[in-house]
């Protein structure tokens, strides 16, 4: 039997970025700074976690070193030159996915085979006809028969929802590397994807859904709002 060594050190990486999360304070401060659009400094990580700030501090570097934070500095007093005070350092996600398989699978290949068929045949009608009704299937599941509310259920769907005054905009898109491929066909169907889980949602019959893309990195072109309010 031979081994790939791209592979296994491609795979001994994403492992390693997997055993930093590990310790449950980590990945509380990484979901801390993950969950908004914008960079979050030491101090506000560590009331958000409940953890001192020297803490936050250790752990948000240790978070950078995998890779998995990137880090920026801004004075957040607002002014700038003499008297100023030192810029503080910021904390945000980083780009970029990891995926790991054992064993090693190539499902992007084949989606990306199959988003090519489907953009070239023109069938972005039929794509997000079928993107509709598995979002009323997914609506249906029993899981979700709890009533969650549309933040709540695109929450658990990996979104990462959060507001921007009366809109709900994505922080994430779970198709990004498609969607930056196959722009059209794939911001379409994730649309029509999410007009299709909204009935199944408490009151999700009183939200609008519509492509209105932000310069968010990594973000979902979708925004949602009650009716009225885009």
């Amino acid at each position: 039997m031979s081994i790939d060594n791209d592979n296994a050190d491609s795979d001994d990486a994403v492992l390693d970025t997997v055993a930093v999360l590990g310790d449950p304070v980590r990945r509380k401060l990484y979901r801390v700074v993950a969950a908004g659009p914008g960079a979050v400094g030491r101090d506000a990580a560590a009331a958000a976690a409940g953890v001192s700030r020297s803490l936050a501090a250790f752990h948000l570097d240790r978070l950078v070193e995998a890779g998995l934070l990137t880090v920026t500095y801004q004075r957040l007093s607002g002014r700038s030159g003499p008297g100023a005070g030192r810029p503080a350092k910021l904390y945000q996600r980083a780009p970029g996915e990891r995926e790991l398989s054992l064993p090693p699978r190539s499902y992007d290949s084949v989606a990306r085979l199959l988003a090519d068929v489907v953009e070239r045949a023109g069938l972005d009608r039929e794509l997000q006809s079928a993107a509709r009704e598995a979002g009323a299937a997914l609506a249906a599941e029993p899981a979700v028969n709890r009533r969650l509310d549309p933040e709540a259920e695109l929450r658990e769907r990996g979104y990462e929802p959060y507001w921007d005054q009366a809109v709900l905009r994505l922080h994430n898109c779970p198709f990004r590397s498609l969607a930056e491929e196959f722009p059209a066909l794939i911001c379409g169907m994730n649309l029509a994807l999410i007009e299709g889980l909204l009935p199944g949602c408490a009151d999700g019959e009183g939200w609008t859904a519509t492509l209105d893309p932000l310069p968010v990195p990594d973000g979902c072109c979708v925004a949602l709002a009650p009716k009225g309010e885009i």
